[in-house]
């Protein structure tokens, strides 16, 4: 028996709505056996982040090259990196890997809460990780950080595909462009769901994109199930907190 194997580099959540655990439960959710590489301890609940412990970046490495070296892995999946020395590190490790592995990164800067997660250092050193990533998801203000001139920029500028997620935007219609290198555009949209439990639906989104990769779906096929997988995981959001509360379990289609 084989089973498709997704590599997530990322930092842990204590409240168990997004990073390591939401990664965790969507791989699983997905059919596919996860692994991890953590890069940060993290303190938060849905009200916010009250700490955060950074790993060497050679202890980071390390976790990479122990499943790596063993297991292997179908794809790989990137979140919150916590420094740019981590960057550094992971992109050094990352460009010796297998380069058929499709690697989705999600460009974690801002917790949901709020809370800065990368400083200007380490989005600067998102370039190197970009570059060698199958696809990039970033949502609004990550996009104008990375990009001001806009997602088609991003995608020129590093050849990689962009997923400009629009989450963030205004209005009842929400929607998502998938640009491939080559200038090929889906575009996706749905109606807002009205709640405050949306923590940790980027996580989720990269994470089941990279499972759907891993299992050997295009992108916009890995792409349009992930979505309604986070759509359903939203409406099933079982409103635990105070705050911005983390998804149920979704429906994978």
């Amino acid at each position: 028996m084989t089973i498709p194997r997704v590599l997530i580099i990322a930092g842990s959540d204590s409240g168990g709505g997004a990073g390591i655990q939401a990664d965790i439960k969507t791989v699983t959710a997905f059919g596919c056996h996860a692994m991890t590489a953590i890069t940060a301890i993290t303190a938060q609940n849905t009200r916010g982040v009250s700490g955060v412990a950074l790993l060497d970046p050679a202890m980071v490495v390390a976790q990479i090259d122990a499943v790596l070296s063993d297991i292997g892995a179908d794809a790989i999946k990137i979140g919150m990196i916590g420094s740019s020395a981590i960057a550094e590190a992971v992109a050094d490790r990352l460009e010796q890997a297998d380069a058929r592995v499709p690697l989705v990164f999600d460009p974690v800067m801002v917790a949901t809460s709020g809370a800065m997660l990368a400083d200007d250092a380490t989005i600067a050193a998102f370039e190197r990780l970009m570059r060698l990533a199958a696809l990039v998801t970033p949502n609004i203000p990550e996009l104008a950080v990375l990009s001001p001139e806009g997602a088609d920029a991003l995608v020129r500028r590093t050849g990689t595909a962009v997923l400009a997620k629009g989450g963030h935007g205004d209005g009842e219609l929400l929607i998502d462009t998938l640009i491939l290198p080559g200038g090929e555009r889906t575009e996706w949209g749905n109606q807002r769901i009205v709640t405050r439990h949306t923590h940790g639906t980027g996580c989720t989104m990269a994470s089941a994109i990279a499972s759907g990769l891993a299992r050997g779906d295009d992108l916009a096929k890995a792409v349009a199930a992930a979505r309604r997988y986070v759509r359903t995981a939203i409406e099933a959001a079982p409103g635990l907190g105070q705050g911005s509360g983390p998804l149920g379990p979704g429906i994978v289609g």
